[in-house]
């Protein structure tokens, strides 16, 4: 099929490298403008405007694709590109932009998007973070036929995925990426023998997941040890969850639950115990041991090796 992919990060380029490797033909690539990143503030393409240079693929950067918009300039130049395209389909992943109706009905097999979750549950921007967070023993990739509500539209096709005990947002979201493009794949294989069958989404089990904020890193230690671990592991690699102890900020990455019940006299956040094991903390439920932690500006280190530059004690209390 002739296809317009739209999409930006890392999600969406393994599902683009995925088309392009069966045979697809890519023949507009949409992706978000360049952005200031890293600790120079450059202007870096991201991940799917550079998988595109790679291959030489034309490719647009609109700020908008709204006609009546704050950049219409922009939108035009970028319909003027669609429907040169003369594309079958237009294919999304986490694009960033709003595809206003006139985007969605250019391609006579209308705009399919990659969700990494298993619809209705975690509509959204951050569906992987918030899957980890809530304690979900599953979630997904849904293939939806794209509509102008938020990720609303009829599915085509899902397949399910275990979130395992140790799973990070980076972790999963990698399983998830690889299925996504293995699924659109197929999703276009059906699509191009009228084999797809769309299924209205139910309307129970709605959730919507949020986009994550920075503020949200930070932990709370009244919190239950099973709470702050599922924060710990769905905001790594970002936020990337933390404390402080003084003016001290302290990055926390992995942990271990102790079976045992913190003591009650002790005030929440209090180290309980330090060793090359781990720092233990007493939460509001439960007692945690931390096992990969980081100093801002520093690296990433075992706790082990962390401890030998940074002195941690019994006594001392996290997030006062």
């Amino acid at each position: 099929m002739r296809v317009i992919f739209a999409g930006t990060p890392e999600f969406a380029r393994a599902a683009a490298a995925c088309l392009h490797a069966a045979g697809h033909e890519i023949v507009l690539v949409l992706s978000q403008p360049d952005r200031p990143a890293g600790r120079g503030m450059k202007l870096q393409a991201s991940p799917v405007k550079q998988w595109a240079q790679s291959l030489s693929l034309p490719i647009a950067q609109p700020r908008s694709l709204r006609l009546d918009g704050k950049y219409p300039d922009d939108a035009a130049a970028a319909r003027e590109a669609i429907i040169a395209a003369r594309a079958d389909v237009m294919v999304v992943a986490a694009y960033g932009l709003i595809l206003p109706q006139w985007v969605l009905d250019t391609p006579p097999q209308g705009s399919l998007n990659i969700h990494g979750s298993l619809l209705p549950r975690w509509r959204g921007a951050a569906p992987i973070h918030r899957a980890i967070e809530a304690g979900d023993v599953e979630t997904g990739i849904t293939i939806m036929q794209m509509d102008a509500g938020l990720d609303t539209g009829d599915m085509l096709l899902t397949e399910s995925c275990a979130i395992e005990a140790n799973d990070t947002t980076g972790l999963l979201h990698d399983k998830l990426a690889a299925m996504g493009g293995e699924l659109i794949v197929r999703a276009l294989e059906l699509a191009a023998g009228n084999g797809l069958q769309p299924v209205a989404q139910p309307v129970e089990g709605v959730t919507y997941a949020h986009k994550v904020e920075k503020a949200e890193a930070a932990v709370n230690w009244q919190d239950s040890a099973e709470t702050i671990g599922r924060r710990i592991r769905a905001f790594n690699p970002f936020p990337v969850a933390s404390t402080h102890l003084g003016a001290e900020v302290i990055k926390l990455y992995s942990y271990e639950i102790n079976s045992e019940k913190c003591p009650p006299d002790e005030r929440h956040g209090t180290i309980l115990s330090v060793n090359d094991d781990g720092v233990r903390v007493a939460c509001g439920q439960g007692v945690l041991r931390l096992t990969e932690l980081q100093r801002a500006g520093g690296k990433r280190l075992p706790a082990a090796d962390f401890l030998r530059g940074f002195e941690l004690a019994p006594g001392m209390v996290l997030g006062a």
